[in-house]
């Protein structure tokens, strides 16, 4: 089995749009809030171009056989002032199709991510994970990543319903 990993080009918005939607799917099924913090803002297909096209912002397509099962989109923020001009290598979303999880494809996609980001001179490394998804947790754990922060979060049910 081969597996690669490319930059996303514009030709390749209709599968990572299907994926998006697997993965908002996915994701909006543990929490619903995803979708309206965690997700793409506006139409899928648009904000993909969008990512393709930004400076600080790259979208690579992983493959096995050369047929597209997963993304990454990855972006570059400035850390606070006292980082001394430090910036973060940020994993915006990670995705592969169920099929073709636990044979290297997120592997080599986030190891492909993290590459880019060391040829930018960039140390410092974010990747966001929802509650109760220990397999996500365990993949960035096992690349040395560690959690740093936890977001509570609380729907105010007296609002809505007024």
């Amino acid at each position: 089995m081969h597996i690669s990993v490319r930059q996303a080009h514009n030709d390749d918005i209709p599968r990572l749009v299907s994926l998006y939607d697997e993965l908002e799917t996915e994701q909006t099924d543990r929490k619903p809030i995803w979708a309206l913090m965690d997700g793409l803002d506006h139409r899928s297909d648009l904000s993909l171009v969008h990512a393709l096209e930004q400076d600080d912002s790259w979208v690579l397509a992983g493959e096995i056989e050369e047929v597209v099962v997963g993304f990454v989109w990855m972006t570059v923020e400035q850390m606070l002032n006292r980082a001394q001009g430090s910036r973060m290598g940020r994993i915006r979303l990670i995705y592969t199709e169920p099929d073709a999880r636990g044979v290297g494809v997120g592997h080599a996609m986030l190891e492909a991510a993290l590459e880019r980001f060391r040829e930018l001179g960039i140390e410092h490394f974010d990747a966001p994970v929802g509650p109760g998804q220990r397999a996500a947790k365990n993949f960035f754990e096992g690349h040395g990543f560690a959690a740093r922060s936890i977001i509570m979060y609380h729907t105010d049910v007296s609002v809505t319903d007024a």
